[in-house]
């Protein structure tokens, strides 16, 4: 990036805003490296060492957060774009929440909140906190606040300040639910990139998982009923061997996700690390051979980079979309006939961005939903045969032509939402098939903004009957 315009930038940063820009990089750059660090100049070498200033718009995202957009035209100026944007971090909302505390939190109530940690800091470390991101850090390196440990500072925050302790609230609900994804087994936190959850209900793990039993609902309803349901394939794209694409950080939280989810789905998953082009071809060719008899269903999910319809292997070769499902058409592979073939995508479709639009409302006498008219070859398929391409859905990360955004913490936007909206339902007593659910992941990753831009999934089906995903 034009060093011309970072030396201007840094001229209007004073050094409260330079240590609130390098509180907020924790975690994306090493803490070490951010040490000593006085002023916007040596902070920009460190992000540039991390590849973060290729394009502005990770440090566009870093001026928009503590408020000063009025810098943003001295990037506005640089015409290159992000080569890969689904490659590019995206700040912690943890940190972006620690940030608005901060903001918010008054010199008087600074004073109180050191003097309720004193018992758990160190009189050094108390003294040393000027501010209250200082006293977050000490924080950090005694092992009192994190991501997943937020109680302590909740508690401290309730003593003097309940809107401040709020945030916190609504940050933890939000965190706790998304991570009961993980079973447990990891220490991997679900994080909102936009909007707060609305409430929902909880329901037992132990919710019975029959589908209707009446014979019209039977016909409507794709059968679930072997255990394991079937398998999920995972292939995870992480290093890549050319120097055209650069490795995608993050990706292995997506992995770990799909794994922890689909598992708790009933479906036995399997995980394949780094393939070229060539091999993901030959592993869903191999599997599409497979006897799928005893299986009610098939997941794919393919992490990676990817252009208009194809994703790319680790050797930078493309492979198309038709080539991931081809090998799994009622044609080729027999046995699966009839039984729901879900594959999630995760990847670029191309290289523009998506913006947003304030909605036009209806015209006077046009509010009411008209049942649409249905033409001759709209109507119902008759006989027994399957169709060779029938019972298929692609769940893609973006619509064609436009990026997808992954943030190389804690993973992608699309996939993570994906994630979430299934475990939400599947331990609901509601009976919402998948395609209701990929409706409202539609609906929560098209409210959020990344990088100042927008990312709307796209998926494609040709599913006959409702699939509802439910705990094993």
């Amino acid at each position: 990036m034009d060093r011309l315009k970072l030396s201007h930038i840094d001229e209007e940063l004073d050094s409260s805003e330079v240590a609130a820009l390098c509180f907020l990089c924790l975690g994306i750059v090493n803490r070490k490296r951010m040490e000593g660090i006085k002023d916007a100049k040596q902070l920009f070498l460190r992000l540039e060492e991390n590849g973060l200033l290729d394009d502005g718009a990770f440090l566009a995202e870093l001026l928009h957060t503590i408020r000063r957009a009025d810098l943003l035209s001295l990037l506005e100026t640089d015409s290159r774009r992000p080569e890969e944007t689904d490659a590019r971090p995206t700040l912690s909302p943890y940190r972006v929440m620690l940030y608005r505390i901060y903001e918010d939190m008054t010199t008087e109530n600074f004073e109180k909140m050191k003097f309720l940690l004193s018992s758990k800091l160190g009189r050094r470390q108390i003294e040393a906190s000027d501010t209250a991101l200082d006293l977050f850090v000490e924080m950090e390196k005694a092992d009192l606040l994190s991501p997943t440990k937020l109680k302590d500072m909740h508690a401290v925050l309730k003593e003097f300040d309940q809107q401040l302790a709020l945030t916190v609230k609504h940050y933890m609900d939000d965190s706790e639910s998304s991570s009961e994804v993980n079973n447990g087994s990891q220490d991997v936190t679900f994080h909102r990139f936009y909007s707060s959850f609305e409430g929902e209900r909880i329901y037992s793990d132990a919710q019975p998982n029959r589908q209707p039993s009446s014979v019209a609902n039977e016909m409507e309803y794709y059968d679930l009923n072997h255990n394991p349901r079937g398998l999920c394939v995972v292939i995870n794209n992480e290093k890549f061997l050319g120097e055209e694409l650069k490795d995608r950080g993050g990706t292995q939280e997506d992995a770990n996700v799909l794994q922890s989810v689909f598992s708790r789905l009933g479906f036995t998953v399997v995980v394949h690390n780094n393939l070229t082009a060539g091999s993901i071809q030959s592993e869903l060719t191999e599997l599409g051979k497979k006897d799928f008899l005893d299986h009610d269903a098939l997941v794919v999910c393919v992490l990676s980079h990817g252009e208009k319809g194809c994703v790319f292997g680790t050797d930078e070769k493309k492979v198309k979309l038709r080539e991931l499902t081809s090998p799994f058409t009622s044609k080729n592979a027999p046995t699966l006939a009839g039984k729901p073939k879900l594959f999630f995508i995760q990847a670029c479709q191309g290289g523009s961005y998506q913006e947003g639009a304030v909605p036009c409302p209806p015209r006077p006498g046009e509010e009411e939903v008209r049942e649409p008219s249905l033409e001759e070859d709209a109507g119902p398929v008759h006989g027994e045969t399957v169709a060779w391409d029938a019972d298929f859905l692609m769940g893609m990360a973006t619509v064609p032509e436009c990026k997808s955004f992954r943030n190389t913490s804690t993973g992608s936007i699309y996939i993570q939402e994906l994630c979430r909206q299934l475990m939400k339902y599947a331990k609901s007593e509601e009976k919402d098939d998948i395609l209701s659910v990929l409706t409202r992941v539609n609906r929560e990753v098209g409210k959020g903004e990344y990088l100042s831009h927008k990312q709307m999934p796209e998926p494609k089906y040709t599913l006959t009957k409702k699939l509802v995903l439910k705990y094993v």
